[in-house]
């Protein structure tokens, strides 16, 4: 947050800090802003990291009828809407988000679109609240917020039901994350009217979408009918209901042969798009998906893509399997791993980190135009080498528990999903190739840090733009997530992570749920960290100061030069050649102290003593080797 409100440590806060004041009686607090404090006043947040007693979220039930035509790329349907009311507000508007409308006619955008591709927006043809008439054409959009007055208020605990019918063309070009891929390949996301997040915090969600930050939904039910003409297949978000009467007997026994296999089934190849026997024998065929407690739908769909399919065990108590496919043109050869690349990202995630049983019975990564996750769903492009099609796949798919599983406000607070998956691609891709050194975002973070671009990872989302937002969303936060696992070891940090992970699942957590979690998890509070990483500005800098020897060893002091705490690695190399690690967490600089002595018990000479390592940023390295005379 640009702007922070320092407050006076509330009764509240202390108490809730009482165990571990205890230990350490001076135990430091965060500052809050006024607006989220608030959320404590109210009960619907508390300061130990849990959802208040009067904590509550909104939640609708979709049904959802489209028809797609790929040649036109026309979008038309209905959408019928059960919303609940959980709040204690009379709501007496319903704020519906219409993100296709990022391609209307002067709308605001964070880039710019091919003029072909600039359209009318949604279209709302009719439109019923309760059954009482809307009249459409006094609708007002702003860009891509629509507000519907009510002429009955809906009060607590009451529901809405909405029930409309819209169209809209599907952009060809200026791919933000959907669009038309290629002749007879389209991947369509945020392709209908939904009613905006109403929280505690803001009320409506009036952010509008303007293509760079992401987005912020409720945790929903979906039933969702698409109909596309003959050989087009459907992959989405959900699962597919009626398989056997929109896929020929042949490939529906593939698909549950791969939900049952550890080994890949070709699910579709080049012969089987070649004799395009692959679905129903009709014009046009419907397929049904449904998916409970969810915060977005996407679909996808080609008729000339292969299909490969595996699945694992990702949960040993209940045996419970998870599908993994890959979607892709075959003129793409970084695709043919990508089933194994995302099989063993679900297996990581299941059995390593964040060792969380995958939630969902299935993901596809489907060959697309971009670098875009959805439930369920990703939309990646082709790639030019294997090391990227590893740490595209395992990002992607690790946005599975973060902002999915754990419903953050990826609009505002992007840094709490972003840099979870960064943190996953790291670890991640070094299982699937122990040889890959993925630093992305390291060197970026380091020479930026504390210049004129960098500002607080607390800083909102919406207020950042270019480097600043790609740096607070991704790799410092990562970097943040990974001290602390280094600091807690492994073992406390996972419950400490399972703790949150637990808590949230399935709800809204702002910043401070999560610090607070984490704290509460851990047994311990890590707040000194918190406020220097994501509150502060400052930049990472270690340096050698000297070198000495010491019976029968030396003594290597490190001073940190910067305000940033960060790991000190050293790396020994004696006059054989021989080298040794030394490694210290960033527990070090728990105390305040700006510099350490790091012992280096050995009988050999010492030639070189190197500090640093691959993600730990530096941003004047120039004093971080030490040469013996």
């Amino acid at each position: 947050m640009s702007t922070k409100i320092l407050l006076a440590t509330s009764l509240l806060a202390l108490l809730s800090f009482g165990s571990l004041a205890q230990q350490q009686p001076a135990a430091q607090t965060l500052p809050i802003p006024r607006n989220l404090q608030a959320t404590y006043a109210k009960g619907t947040r508390s300061p130990d990291g849990q959802p208040g007693p009067n904590y509550w979220q909104n939640a609708a039930d979709y049904v959802i009828n489209i028809s797609f035509d790929p040649a036109t790329r026309r979008v038309a349907g209905t959408v019928d809407i059960s919303y609940r009311n959980n709040s204690p507000d009379s709501l007496r508007q319903l704020l519906f988000k219409l993100y296709p409308n990022l391609y209307q006619k002067g709308a605001a955008r964070a880039s710019s679109i091919r003029p072909e591709d600039v359209s009318e927006g949604v279209q709302i043809e009719q439109m019923s609240i309760n059954g009482q008439e809307v009249n459409v054409r006094g609708l007002r959009a702003d860009a891509t917020n629509l507000p519907v007055g009510l002429t009955q208020a809906l009060g607590p605990k009451q529901t809405a039901r909405v029930a409309l019918r819209y169209s809209y063309v599907l952009n060809q070009t200026s791919h933000m994350r959907t669009g038309e891929i290629e002749p007879g390949a389209d991947f369509v996301a945020y392709f209908f009217p939904r009613i905006a997040v109403y929280d505690d915090i803001d009320g409506w969600n009036r952010h509008p979408y303007n293509g760079q930050q992401e987005f912020y939904n409720d945790f929903c039910n979906f039933q969702v009918n698409i109909t596309v003409p003959r050989h087009f297949v459907v992959w989405a978000t959900g699962d597919l209901l009626n398989a056997e009467q929109v896929l020929t007997k042949k490939y529906v026994k593939r698909l549950r042969d791969a939900e049952k296999k550890d080994a890949v089934v070709n699910v579709i190849e080049t012969a089987d798009l070649q004799r395009r026997d692959i679905t129903a024998d009709q014009a046009q065929n419907t397929w049904r998906f449904a998916a409970q407690n969810v915060i977005d739908f996407a679909f996808a769909t080609a008729d000339h893509y292969v299909w490969q399919s595996t699945s694992l065990v990702v949960d040993p108590k209940t045996k419970r399997r998870t599908r993994v496919d890959a979607v892709y043109n075959t003129k793409h050869k970084d695709y043919e791993e990508v089933v194994l690349f995302a099989r063993k990202t679900v297996e990581a995630m299941s059995y390593t980190f964040p060792r969380w049983p995958f939630p969902y019975p299935h993901i596809t990564v489907f060959d697309g135009l971009d670098q875009m996750e959805y439930p369920m769903m990703v939309n990646d492009n082709p790639v030019h080498s294997r090391e990227d099609a590893i740490t595209l796949t395992d990002h992607e798919v690790f946005h599975t528990m973060f902002p999915f599983y754990l419903g953050t406000n990826e609009t505002k607070y992007g840094w709490m999903d972003e840099g979870w998956a960064t943190m996953g691609e790291w670890i991640i891709s070094k299982i699937i190739d122990p040889k890959l050194d993925d630093d992305y975002g390291v060197q970026p973070y380091a020479q930026n840090a504390a210049t004129e671009v960098d500002v607080p990872i607390t800083t909102l989302s919406t207020q950042q733009t270019g480097t600043a937002f790609f740096l607070n969303s991704y790799p410092k936060p990562a970097l943040g997530y990974l001290y602390v696992q280094d600091l807690l070891g492994d073992e406390l940090f996972t419950k400490a992570l399972h703790h949150y992970i637990q808590t949230w699942q399935g709800k809204h957590p702002m910043p401070y749920d999560f610090f607070n979690a984490m704290n509460a998890g851990a047994g311990r509070n890590l707040n000194w960290f918190w406020q220097r990483w994501f509150f502060d500005g400052g930049y990472p800098d270690l340096a050698i100061q000297r070198v000495t020897k010491q019976g029968s060893g030396y003594e290597v002091l490190v001073q940190a030069k910067g305000s940033k705490p960060v790991p000190v690695d050293l790396t020994i190399t004696f006059a054989d050649n021989t080298t040794q690690q030394i490694h210290r967490s960033i527990a070090v600089w728990e105390s305040g102290a700006t510099s350490v002595t790091v012992p280096v018990p050995t009988d050999k000479a010492v030639k070189q003593v190197k500090l640093g390592s691959t993600w730990v940023p530096d941003s004047y390295p120039q004093d971080n080797v030490w040469t013996g005379k």
